[in-house]
């Protein structure tokens, strides 16, 4: 995307105008201070927040959905769906009340039974939900708006559980859309969120409609992050989908859009000149990046094909190329958020030593590669992927490897990543991606380094080992405990491989000054508060 965004930006702005009219015609019919525009950071392909980690279809998941609890900015959770809530002494016992007004879109009020289907739904999915499910001894509505959870012994973390931020937020859906099974998408968007999704104006490549609930009954409380009062200040909220980076620079200066999401680093001068747009942090944490295998097939089911792509990692030719300047980017040798609790340095020389080509020129041999084809999914409307793939295909190329970039856009990679067939049927080897400093705190949340084989996360990494000392991170008594667990978590990951860590960023968005009650972003897009003047 470095080289991709310069050479569009270069195209010049007068004829990306031209361009933006087009895509933007029918926003520009419903223009008014009522309705935002925003420009996303991908195609809006999936609908369903449970099934996928993709940050695009979480966003829509905080327009149409609610959850039981939510974080603030300091990741203390509150509750949001939830009334009233009670914990047993011993620690086992959990009720929960609904507060008063829940509704879903369609006019069915939110029982106790949608949030226990939305809640198995989720657990199969998510890395957190996961872990709960392990020790849940019982989950059951006792009410028209209440539940319980039993557990068989405590889960200190169950409400942190509950709040969780970011991919796989627990989003609450109606029963029968929660009791689809969780590995098929739902494709009805019928949540109890701020927003409604307007089905009818739906067009996947141009164009995602949500309206104003004016049902909705916010908490009587200030936003804060991902908690607090939803009030929502605009009737209408269009999300634009503009593959070319320039077009989407003229869109904004224009006042055609007034916010993008995640522009690059290229376009960043263009818009910090006008001084009707504001150009700031995405969120506080970084934004750590990475190259993911396919451990299902061929060649990287192997761990040395895997070790020696490690063995020739150097994160500073990733992050230059995706953020620049070194003051845009950081070096993190480390399977977790730098700067968080669980970041370590054990195993780390595998990352911060010097490249060692004749080391991964020896594992692939010892491997037995014999010039098999290697598929990397080339996203390249996300700055993030793009350049990360075209980094891993060039390193691959030195090593003599039969590398094939395929280019698509995000959307397209979201659901392509979910295929576990061979290559001749669909199937991948390598993409990349990234993830909100959150997501990767910590053993509990990094969906990424979860080793449960088909169970997990895209790439599909099985190992015993990190999985037996991730429950024991689970049931560790003190942070001194669970500190040397994540130790023993990263040096085993570094010995098998399950991706590459590949150092961590600072994101920026920008959106223009008209817009008041200043974005809530990080982890995920809120677009309750916000209003246009």
């Amino acid at each position: 995307m470095h080289r991709f965004t310069r050479r569009a930006f270069n195209s010049g702005l007068a004829s990306a105008a031209m361009l933006a009219a087009a895509p933007l015609a029918q926003a520009q019919n419903s223009a008014d201070k009522k309705t935002l525009r925003f420009i996303a950071q991908s195609d809006l392909r999936v609908l369903d927040p449970i099934w996928t980690t993709a940050y695009i279809t979480r966003n829509h998941g905080y327009m149409v959905f609610d959850t039981l609890f939510a974080m603030d900015a300091e990741f203390a959770p509150h509750p949001q769906m939830v009334g009233e809530f009670s914990i047993s002494n011993d620690k086992l016992d959990y009720h929960f009340t609904l507060r008063e007004g829940l509704a879903f879109h369609d006019g069915s009020p939110v029982r106790g039974a949608d949030c226990v289907a939305s809640l198995k739904r989720w657990m199969v999915r998510d890395t957190h939900g996961q872990s709960l499910s392990q020790v849940l001894d019982a989950i059951a509505a006792d009410g028209e708006k209440s539940f319980a959870i039993k557990l068989k012994q405590p889960f200190s973390l169950l409400i942190d559980a509950l709040a969780k931020p970011s991919s796989l937020a627990p989003f609450m859906m109606p029963e029968r859309l929660a009791n689809t099974d969780p590995f098929t998408q739902v494709t009805d968007a019928i949540g109890s969120g701020p927003f409604k999704f307007v089905k009818e104006e739906f067009q996947p490549g141009h164009m995602a409609v949500y309206v104003k609930n004016t049902d909705y009954v916010p908490r009587n409380e200030p936003p804060n992050l991902a908690s607090g009062g939803k009030v929502v200040k605009v009737d209408r909220v269009e999300w634009l989908n503009i593959p070319d980076a320039t077009t989407k620079v003229a869109a904004l200066n224009a006042g055609e859009a007034d916010w993008w999401e995640n522009p690059p680093i290229d376009v960043m001068p263009a818009l910090a000149a006008n001084p009707d747009i504001v150009v700031a942090p995405f969120d506080r944490l970084p934004t750590p990046i990475m190259v993911k295998f396919n451990h299902l097939q061929p060649p990287f089911n192997n761990v040395k094909m895997r070790q020696a792509v490690l063995a020739i990692t150097n994160q500073a030719d990733y992050l230059t190329a995706l953020a620049g300047d070194q003051s845009n980017w950081q070096l993190c040798p480390s399977f977790f958020t730098c700067g968080g609790p669980s970041a370590n340095d054990a195993g780390s020389q595998a990352l911060s030593g010097p490249r060692d080509y004749e080391k991964a020129k020896k594992l692939v041999g010892e491997a037995g590669y014999n010039g098999e084809r290697i598929v990397i999914l080339d996203a390249v409307d996300q700055p993030v992927a793009h350049t990360q793939a075209l980094v891993v295909a060039d390193e691959l190329r030195k090593l003599g490897l039969n590398t094939e970039v395929q280019s698509m856009d995000w959307g397209t990679l979201v659901t392509r990543r979910a295929i576990k067939e061979p290559l001749d049927k669909g199937g991948w080897n390598i993409f990349a991606t990234g993830w909100v400093g959150s997501d990767l705190m910590d053993p509990a949340e990094n969906p990424a380094l979860r080793t449960n084989g088909e169970k997990g996360h895209f790439g599909w990494p099985a190992d015993d080992q990190i999985e037996a000392l991730r429950t024991k991170w689970l049931n560790a008594g003190n942070a001194d405990e669970r500190k040397k667990l994540a130790e023993a978590i990263q040096l085993r990951a570094f010995e098998m491989v399950p991706y590459i860590p590949t150092g961590q960023y600072l994101p920026k968005t920008a959106y223009r000054k008209t817009l008041k009650g200043t974005p809530l972003t990080g982890p995920a897009v809120f677009m309750w508060n916000v209003e246009k003047t």
